[in-house]
């Protein structure tokens, strides 16, 4: 892929094959060598409603070759940096393998993704799929902790069980914070009909989570909202696409009204990344069927991609 603009090929996003970003595929576990490594996730049986999130990653994938285009970054003139220059290190390495109707199997296959990552010193980035994938990319962070989740999301995600479900999407923050290298949580954008009772949330506040919804976070402001996220501690950001408004982002199986605008979630996630390492991110519940303009899956790749970038500038 040439990075000139009068030589080689022009590249433009629809030519060529869709990996995250158009950056180099890697689909040897064993020989990653980059800043950051993106791994598909495409398992949606977790979910208790409309499933499709198992064409996530494809969808992500797909809408990321747009911002592809540029090749001397992106330059942002409101911070006067070039996000994603030249010297960028990004890999795709592909999709873990599901099982289809095998949970665990599946979960066990996206861990072992993780940790390849992580063992070779890249950023996991991982595209859902449904929420319960966090459950596998967490348990791959067992000796590269202490971390505190920061969620962005409509629902808690705190189920406990429910008739033996203990891996499912209403799950994986419960998961979490039973993790001893977990040391909180803070959980953003929870609101309206959820999908955990009362007694979820008290057993998260137990279990030291800061639960905040869009209209407390809209009333805080940006920096007051960061001032309580732990500074001392290294962040995995958990994103589901249904913590933004379904009006910017329909394609997802529990979309809830009341949700973010992008530059909401971007500014804080900016924040964090200014002061504090990201150690690890998965953006789940794509699911583009429901979402036939692709602004959904638009939505991911951009906030990822500017997320990425902001980590690596701020790394360097």
């Amino acid at each position: 892929m040439s990075h000139g603009y009068e030589s080689g090929r022009l590249d433009l996003p629809f030519v060529g094959i869709a990996t995250f970003g158009k950056y180099p595929y890697q689909p040897d576990w064993s020989a990653i060598d980059a800043d950051v490594a993106i791994l598909g996730a495409p398992f949606d049986f977790g979910t208790q409603w409309r499933p499709g999130a198992r064409f996530g990653p494809r969808a992500i994938r797909e809408a990321s070759t747009l911002f592809a285009f540029g090749h001397a970054g992106a330059y942002d003139h409101e911070d006067d940096t070039t996000y994603l220059g030249a010297g960028t290190r990004i890999v795709d390495i592909g999709d873990a393998d599901i099982v289809h109707t095998d949970t665990i199997k599946s979960h066990a296959n996206i861990e072992t993704g993780v940790r390849a990552i992580l063992k070779s010193g890249a950023l996991p980035v991982v595209l859902g799929g449904d929420h319960s994938i966090n459950i596998p990319c967490v348990r791959a962070f067992s000796e590269h902790g202490p971390i505190h989740i920061l969620q962005f999301d409509a629902h808690l995600d705190f189920v406990d069980e429910r008739h033996g479900v203990r891996f499912g999407h209403g799950n994986p923050m419960r998961r979490a914070a039973e993790l001893p290298y977990v040391t909180g949580l803070s959980q953003f954008g929870i609101r309206n009909v959820s999908s955990t009772a009362k007694e979820g949330y008290d057993d998260a506040r137990k279990m030291g989570s800061d639960i905040l919804s869009v209209r407390q976070i809209r009333t805080l402001g940006t920096d007051a909202v960061l001032a309580r996220i732990p500074e001392k501690t290294d962040i995995y950001l958990t994103i589901d696409i249904d913590g933004f408004d379904p009006s910017i982002a329909p394609g997802t199986g529990t979309p809830s009204h009341g949700g973010f605008t992008y530059y909401e979630v971007l500014e804080l996630i900016a924040g964090v990344a200014r002061r504090q390492r990201i150690v690890g991110i998965d953006l789940v519940e794509v699911a583009p069927d429901y979402d036939h303009t692709g602004t959904t899956a638009i939505l991911a790749a951009q906030l990822l991609l500017n997320t990425i970038g902001r980590i690596l500038h701020h790394a360097r």
